[in-house]
């Protein structure tokens, strides 16, 4: 994109600033072509990605050393054992008070501690950063809210507040079990403010247009510096509104479609990547027409094959997946096992019974997994689990067993086969167990998947061939190698569910040029299982591979027997 289109722009800005004139309309889309002056004119590729692209999900500070800064120690950690990631996802690297950088104190400083911007650029130089824009709220320690507070500039009627704590917004959606409104004093008189998340972290008003205008100034320092994908906090819970539920308004669409036609203006390839955990049908809506999201988090896929991989059920992991839309050419979903946070349970919603959730929660809190609560509707319901994904697995429905190692492995193995871009959570990465000495120094139900590992000790861990990080460390990098190999893995090629006994999960994927068909197959089971392969209708005039055992399929007519927790890649065509 050469130039900027004004008039798309104003129409933007008009529909989200209804009350606005024409002449503040215009004023406002001056401004902002002020501050987007000019394009990168950098040359914009024809695929934003393909089956080469995966993402890797990682706090500046996972892996640390005392010697250096957590930016130059990521930089030589990635560099060693990272090399086949291509984006890599650095969780908040702001100063901030609380909830691990999502409560940003100074969205345009990187937290000491991490290092520099010039320290950032080395990093961008080398791998695509994912930075995160915490776009709904910030820290009470910002200096925003402070001259909120005391009615001076930036930051007066940057955060919504009321005199009558908020009576008119009983159909609020709440991700948390805390209250809504928190008192506060606004230059000497008491007021309430807006906290979806937390008492420490205030939603930002962007029925002010200056909002709007300070974040795009952040969105284009970013960009300057390197940032490949913009990770958008949150943005569901963005724009609020008397009598609704205040999530998933028409603002915030017209918000995100803005940012995007901004974005693609001045740094063409950069994405754009929306967090909203929220059930699978309103997930889907930020996609928007081609023209919010390039990528959408896949929130409905971690709960559901985590707990196909317990249950030994596929049924509502294959419901699931038959019902999903095949993303957009230009748009693609962002598929994870885990993350910083924990397993969000909102996405389930509409798709398992509440029986079986709660079989299935009580299975996690078996393995030693921790819950976390949120009241809507004055209805406390549990909103995420919090633990490993290795813990996680660690118990099937039926108990305890020696088959940890193998379920989380063909957790990943599904995950690298599926319609998507996959992302890997940096804990899952190195085999991490629940991390109980920092979940009890922080009393934070999130902080047991959130290990900080010193650098000499994983290394020496990774390094060394038996043991566990060592293990689940190589067999997910060889998956990530071979994934990258398979035409029939690019993120829009075709998926078509598998009709097979609910002990097995399959997909069939097909390469954008037919040339390469794959059949990803998995045993849910802790037993031998023998599959008749006249079920995935093979065609009789190629030769079929199995990417993963190596092994060559003598009679397309014949059986293939799978041992407990195996997947297999058929192929046509060998890389």
């Amino acid at each position: 994109m050469n130039q900027l289109n004004l008039k798309t722009l104003q129409n933007y800005l008009s529909s989200i600033y209804k009350n606005h004139s024409h002449k503040e309309i215009k004023t406002l889309s001056s401004e902002i072509k002020k501050i987007f002056s000019r394009s990168s004119n950098k040359q914009v590729s024809k695929e934003l990605w393909d089956e080469k692209d995966c993402f890797l999900i990682t706090y500046a500070d996972s892996v640390v050393d005392e010697k250096q800064n957590n930016f130059k120690i990521l930089n030589s950690f990635l560099n060693k054992f990272c090399k086949n990631f291509s984006f890599i996802h650095i969780l908040p690297f702001y100063p901030y008070s609380s909830d691990d950088g999502f409560a940003v104190k100074d969205y345009k400083k990187i937290k000491k501690e991490h290092g520099t911007w010039n320290d950032f650029s080395k990093l961008s130089s080398k791998f695509k950063i994912m930075s995160d824009l915490v776009i709904n709220h910030c820290s009470t320690e910002n200096q925003l809210f402070k001259n909120f507070l005391n009615k001076t500039e930036p930051g007066l009627d940057f955060f919504i507040s009321s005199k009558k704590n908020f009576s008119r917004f009983s159909k609020v959606v709440r991700p948390r079990s805390s209250e809504l409104s928190k008192k506060v004093r606004v230059d000497g008189k008491n007021e309430f403010v807006w906290c979806t998340f937390s008492h420490d972290q205030v939603d930002f008003n962007f029925k002010n247009p200056k909002v709007l205008i300070y974040f795009l100034e952040v969105i284009k320092l970013y960009l300057d510096k390197g940032t490949k994908a913009l990770r958008l906090d949150a943005v569901a819970f963005l724009w609020k509104e008397e009598d609704t539920k205040c999530i998933n308004l028409p603002e915030t669409h017209l918000i995100i479609r803005l940012i995007r036609l901004l974005v693609e203006f001045y740094s063409g390839n950069c994405l754009i990547i929306t967090e909203t955990n929220i059930p699978s049908h309103e997930n889907l809506s930020y996609f928007g027409n081609n023209n919010e999201a390039h990528c959408i988090y896949n929130f409905s896929l971690a709960p559901l094959l985590v707990h196909a991989v317990i249950s030994g059920n596929s049924t509502y992991l294959k419901q699931w997946s038959r019902s999903m839309p095949p993303a957009q050419f230009g748009n693609s979903y962002l598929n994870f096992l885990s993350t910083h946070d924990g397993i969000g349970l909102r996405p389930l919603e509409g798709i398992l019974p509440n029986n079986e959730l709660e079989k299935f929660i009580s299975t996690l809190q078996n393995s030693g997994a921790h819950l976390t609560y949120r009241i809507s509707q004055k209805k406390k319901t549990v909103y995420e689990v919090n633990t490993t994904l290795l813990d996680a697995l660690k118990y099937s429905y039926s108990g305890k067993d020696n088959f940890n190692i193998k379920r989380f492995l063909l957790a990943h193995e599904i995950l690298l086969s599926m319609e998507g871009i996959p992302a890997i959570y940096i804990q899952n990465l190195l085999g991490s167990k629940n991390d109980i000495v920092k979940l009890k120094l922080t009393k934070l139900n999130r902080s047991i998947n959130r290990r900080n590992w010193n650098f000499e000790e994983i290394k020496r861990l990774l390094e060394k061939k038996k043991t566990l990080n060592s293990k689940v460390y190589s067999s997910i990098t060889k998956l990530i190698i071979l994934r990258q190999k398979q035409p029939a893995f690019h993120p829009n090629a075709t998926q078509f569910t598998l009709q097979l006994p609910i002990y097995l999960f399959g997909i069939w994927r097909q390469s954008l040029d037919r040339s390469q068909s794959i059949f990803c197959i998995s045993n849910l089971s802790k037993k031998k299982k023998k599959m008749s392969l006249l079920d995935i209708n093979l065609i009789a005039t190629n030769s079929w591979y199995d990417i993963l055992s190596k092994k060559t399929v003598k009679d397309i007519s014949g059986d293939f027997t799978l041992l407990p927790y195996q997947s297999i890649w058929l192929t046509n065509k060998k890389f």
